[in-house]
């Protein structure tokens, strides 16, 4: 029987966390710009992990994804004065073509060429 990672003692649950954001047309160069240069306040926050910005390929949603140690490490970042200051100074409304999706998973299984071994976690 499979069991995910939290289920099993002395491992940790990764979660990852997708904000999926629909950028209008037209306001990709700015959206992306403001991740460019964006100077990032995660590193320093206990329990990150690490962070990613998907730019999509085919149209669709740019995909923001942070992985954390547990769940109750990304709730204490939102709740942190980093996490609001992260979030000042947004792009306006007419920038985005709907609102964006926020996912929470936790890590299931893990393949990949930077693996020793596929992991069923």
């Amino acid at each position: 029987m499979l069991r995910s990672l939290s289920e099993r003692k002395g491992d940790t649950m990764v979660v990852v966390v997708s904000n999926r954001i629909p950028v209008a047309k037209g306001w990709e160069e700015d959206f992306e710009r403001r991740w460019i240069d964006r100077k990032y306040q995660l590193g320093r926050s206990p329990g990150f992990i690490r962070n990613e910005v998907l730019k999509p390929i085919k149209g669709g949603y740019y995909v923001v994804r942070t992985y954390w140690e547990t769940m109750e490490h990304f709730e204490r970042w939102t709740r942190s004065p980093e996490f609001q200051k992260s979030h000042e100074n947004t792009p306006p409304k007419e920038a985005f073509s709907g609102p964006n999706v926020l996912e929470m998973h936790e890590i299931l299984a893990e393949y990949g060429k930077d693996l020793r071994q596929d992991r069923i976690l």
